[in-house]
């Protein structure tokens, strides 16, 4: 038996990566019988004769997935938001940023396009990064042309299993093929009537890039916090932990109870009201969820 990690899932077929070999497999049967599905970054021990003819025997205890896109074992977020089209979206960045928290997944934030910004945009820019470097997030600022900025990128993705997480549009691929053009990873021209990408990235795979494992992911298809607790919320917004403990309450939601230390940082600018109005957009799409049966 040989361990590996499954690296590409299509058709029925799994990729599995060892010493720098790749071996096609299928699951076994009692996988099905069991309710279990492979993942893309699951550590499995295999059987192969060759590299056509494989068999996945078992899988390793996960330390988190996704099901959408479907993936497992991932060590950080990349989120890349676009500057311009798509506009920079805040609320649709703290989305992001909630959902990979929720997972216990370390992020960091690109924000792309920058060398299509008036002076006047950059500082916009500047300053949000400088928002977000305050909560603790790596922030960079990136154009595939500027080679300090890819240099910064790559030294993030050495030694890891990373996810790639954004809206359609916003350069992920063209990311990635800046990196390292040897991947070739469809880019399609934005639509402008739709003002966002159409699909490119059909698949999950995890591609060697910079020391690490990177995954050009189908999108997070679902942004939706289907299945997030309101108590949940709280934790995925690192400026409010730190100061969650001098609340008056235990649990405080940080909405509607007296003496919050969470609305009091709000109020004297150590928290940011914009990020604080984006948790309470999140805390009642929660709250209005309707129930699953």
């Amino acid at each position: 038996m040989t361990t590996g990690k499954i690296i590409k899932a299509l058709a029925g077929f799994y990729y599995v990566l060892h010493d720098g070999d790749v071996y096609q497999c299928r699951g076994r049967g009692n996988f099905r019988k069991k309710k279990v599905t492979p993942l893309v970054g699951d550590n499995v021990e295999f059987k192969a004769d060759n590299q056509e003819e494989g068999y996945i025997l078992s899988i390793d205890n996960r330390k988190n997935e996704f099901v959408r896109p479907p993936i497992a074992n991932v060590d950080q977020a990349l989120i890349v938001t676009s500057a311009v089209k798509p506009d920079f979206n805040a609320l649709l960045l703290d989305r992001f940023l909630v959902l990979v928290e929720a997972k216990r997944i370390e992020p960091f934030i690109v924000i792309s396009k920058m060398d299509q910004l008036t002076d006047g945009e950059v500082k916009e820019m500047e300053s949000y990064k400088a928002m977000y470097e305050k909560i603790g997030y790596s922030v960079i600022l990136s154009s595939v042309n500027d080679p300090s900025s890819m240099d910064q990128v790559q030294s993030h993705l050495s030694g890891r299993t990373t996810v790639i997480a954004g809206q359609s549009g916003v350069g992920k691929s063209s990311l990635l093929n800046s990196i390292d053009p040897r991947l070739s990873i469809d880019t399609d021209d934005i639509s402008e009537s739709l003002g966002r990408g159409k699909h490119t990235t059909r698949h999950v795979e995890l591609y060697e890039i910079s020391g690490g494992l990177v995954a050009d992911t189908p999108g997070f298809s679902s942004l939706e916090f289907g299945d997030l607790e309101l108590d949940q919320l709280p934790e995925c917004f690192p400026e409010f932990v730190e100061v969650q403990n001098d609340c008056k309450f235990r649990g405080c939601l940080h909405n509607k109870e007296p003496k919050c230390a969470v609305k009091a940082g709000v109020e004297d600018g150590t928290i940011s009201q914009q990020r604080y109005d984006h948790y309470v957009h999140f805390l009642e799409e929660i709250q209005n969820r309707k129930p699953r049966y």
